[in-house]
């Protein structure tokens, strides 16, 4: 969800035509993100400019395969208008509910769309960027791409169906990568199976050029597969977190995240000191409600299938802005920009697990859930 950008501002047309571009050509439906000011943050007349395409193309046997992007270089998506959420709740307003409600739905509607789709995350693609390219058939990265969940930075979860992709990465990983919200590139991106494709920015115009004038089959999804097979490749050498991955795997399957830090300070091996720091360092900045929270929604969705990701999610969503710390996330970071965030509990020390699983209430918790010991 995350993302900070401006409110939604219009100077052509309604905010509809000038931040959802559609185009068919080819038989490929192209959907270009317009708000390259704000990195392309979502907003709700581009969540609903975006759902409206997809179903009219999924009826339309004139286009076989959709493209999804962002315009210009600098993102693809980087998530939500958080500041249009902000002022809805500190209003009374409702927009902030109707967005997640709207939202989830139209990355649940990516994941199971009937036809072959391609995202092309090239640049930052974070919080509902993600949303949007992990339910993709064909996830592209270059190598201008930084992947990343960093809610727990302004005091939220990984939503968007974060609960389900993050933990279904190998080891620990997706929970390194939730509860800490840090950024990766495009080497990680493909090793941790949140890409499938690293193409060169460069290229992507003869990516284009090569769509417009592909003949295709009755195999939509094998055609762009073959296409891709010639400008990119699926793997690329030495990703950072391979090296990482067994320091990530037993710190980050403790059983809960003070066990994390505490463990991550004591570190003083040469070659992983420096790491184990600085991941505590940014811990120890995030929201420890926040963070705790994304542990047990990860390791519970985990064991969930994707509708019952996307329900926990909406479940944590309703109670989130009144008790949760988003809002003080977005007011230090957005508002008052003083970078001083007062979190509620402000230290792991003093958050009561049952401050955690208040959020969790009414959902039946799955089999075989539990902490790593």
């Amino acid at each position: 969800m995350t993302a900070q950008a401006q409110p939604t501002t219009s100077s052509t047309g309604s905010s509809l035509d000038a931040h959802v571009l559609c185009e068919i050509r080819n038989h490929v439906g192209h959907l270009t993100l317009n708000r390259p000011a704000g990195l392309n943050a979502l907003t709700l007349d581009m969540v609903r400019g975006l759902q409206r395409a997809l179903d009219a193309w999924a009826l339309d046997d004139q286009v076989n395969a959709v493209v999804l992007r962002g315009a210009g270089p600098k993102g693809f998506c980087a998530g939500g208008d958080i500041r249009s959420l902000y002022d809805s709740y500190k209003n009374g307003d409702t927009l902030h509910e109707t967005f997640f409600d709207e939202e989830y739905a139209l990355d649940l509607c990516i994941h199971h769309y009937r036809k072959p789709v391609l995202a092309l995350m090239d640049g930052f693609t974070l919080g509902g960027g993600m949303g949007l390219a992990q339910g993709a058939d064909v996830r592209v990265v270059t190598e201008r791409s930084r992947l990343g969940m960093p809610e727990t930075g302004i005091g939220y979860f990984p939503d968007v169906g974060g609960s389900y992709f993050l933990p279904r990465i190998p080891g620990e990983l997706g929970i390194y990568l939730g509860v800490s919200g840090v950024q990766i590139q495009a080497a990680d991106a493909l090793y941790c199976g949140l890409a499938d494709w690293f193409v060169e920015s460069s290229k992507l115009p003869t990516l284009d050029e090569r769509l417009d004038n592909l003949g295709w089959s009755n195999a939509p999804l094998k055609d762009l597969q073959g296409l891709l097979a010639k400008l990119g490749a699926q793997t690329l050498e030495e990703p950072p977190l391979a090296t990482l991955r067994p320091a990530i795997d037993h710190f980050f399957g403790l059983p809960d995240v003070p066990s994390m830090l505490e463990q991550l300070r004591q570190v003083n091996v040469a070659d992983s000191q420096e790491w184990a720091h600085k991941t505590a360092d940014l811990l120890a900045a995030r929201s420890p409600l926040a963070m705790a929270v994304t542990l047990e929604m990860l390791r519970r969705g985990r064991h969930l299938s994707l509708e019952q990701c996307f329900a926990m999610e909406l479940h944590l969503d309703r109670q989130w802005f009144a008790h949760g710390d988003l809002i003080e996330g977005v007011r230090a970071l957005l508002i008052d920009k003083d970078k001083q965030p007062r979190w509620n509990p402000p230290t792991l020390q003093a958050l009561e697990p049952a401050q955690v699983e208040q959020f969790f209430e009414g959902l039946r918790r799955p089999e075989h859930c539990h902490a790593r010991p």
